[in-house]
């Protein structure tokens, strides 16, 4: 068995009061896609910004490719660690936004290569190629030269996923990938992200997406006040749910 690539060990986290994760224990192993599903406010989205430092936990820690997330610890202390190195981690730490998050001022290419140049130095005429060959992988090889302003949501989003991808990461973090789209233009997000779960990218998957986590995640894992309630493969947790919470919210979702 290989180590995991992500590990939550007793991840809590508040805002002022409000306890938005509440002890979270989750492994995550490489090649494995794993849906976070439950209601608005349960945490899923806090626990994704954890896992690359856009969110600072409160306590305990979390690994990626065994490296601690964010912190260095001395003895039974853990000192928070410089942006410089905080950007280090995260650059093997891809995330995609709901809202593309993409520069209006560049050009497609621009946006892919903005990234590796400036963050990993590497030769613009190289990653020019790099992102040439994953923009047409992408389905957007015709679109170089066009601006965000000039694509739909579906295709400003596989820029975004493209955008991820010339990182090289290890793992990739979406955050309701599909949520701003259009109902028409779901389907080809979810498309190129089926086709990266099957090329064994590691991936944690905040969805509403019940078909896609369903068919494509490996394990899903439903959460409701800050707990995961439940985790496991698809073909139990959507389909013969053990909490009754669960089911509940299976119930106004299908």
């Amino acid at each position: 068995m290989s180590d995991p690539m992500v590990v939550f060990d007793r991840v809590s986290k508040s805002y002022g009061a409000l306890e938005v994760l509440k002890g979270i224990n989750l492994e995550v192993a490489p090649g494995e896609v794993l849906s976070l599903i439950g209601p608005s406010g349960s945490g899923k989205s806090t626990l994704l910004r954890c896992v690359n430092h856009l969110e600072r936990i409160d306590s305990g820690a979390i690994t990626v490719d065994g490296e601690l997330i964010g912190y260095r610890q001395v003895g039974n202390l853990a000192y928070e660690l410089p942006e410089k190195l905080i950007a280090r981690q995260r650059a093997r730490i891809a995330m995609v936004f709901q809202n593309f998050n993409l520069f209006g001022h560049m050009t497609v290419l621009e946006n892919v290569i903005e990234a590796p140049t400036q963050v990993l130095g590497v030769p613009r005429r190289h990653a020019e190629e790099h992102a040439a060959a994953i923009l047409e992988r992408v389905g957007l090889g015709d679109k170089l030269t066009s601006y965000p302003r000039m694509l739909s949501g579906g295709q400003q989003q596989r820029v975004a996923i493209a955008r991820a991808l010339a990182m090289k990461p290890k793992l990739i973090l979406f955050d309701e990938p599909t949520s701003a789209l259009d109902p028409e233009l779901v389907g080809e997000v979810l498309d190129v992200m089926r086709a990266l779960a099957e090329e064994g990218m590691t991936m944690m998957v905040v969805t509403h997406e019940m078909a896609f986590a369903r068919d494509v995640c490996h394990r899903v894992a439903f959460m409701d006040g800050g707990k995961i309630v439940e985790c496991g493969p698809p073909g139990e947790v959507l389909a013969n749910p053990s909490h009754e919470r669960t089911r509940t919210f299976l119930s106004k979702v299908n």
